[in-house]
């Protein structure tokens, strides 16, 4: 039988995709937002497109802030784009 492959939903564009095409962003438990390469890290998560457009989206409509259950600072969301450019 094939195994099933984990899906999530992007907080930009709403669509459920494979979890190793989402870039994973936590609130760690001493409430850092950071972006999670590993996907291993403890902490409250959220999924996100490859892409600086959901990035944006999800800035735009407070997905990220919703999943993750917090405010998030403007300089955050600058250092976040610089983390994802990295990764592009």
């Amino acid at each position: 039988m094939a195994k099933k492959l984990p899906l999530r939903q992007c907080v930009g564009c709403n669509e459920m995709k494979n979890k190793k095409e989402l870039i994973r962003v936590i609130k760690t438990p001493e409430g850092e937002i950071v972006v999670d390469a590993t996907g291993k890290q403890n902490g409250r998560g959220a999924y996100i497109c490859k892409s600086i457009d959901c990035f944006k989206k999800a800035e735009k409509n407070k997905g990220l802030e919703r999943s993750l259950k917090v405010q998030i600072p403007k300089e955050i969301y600058e250092k976040l784009t610089k983390e994802l450019e990295n990764l592009e």
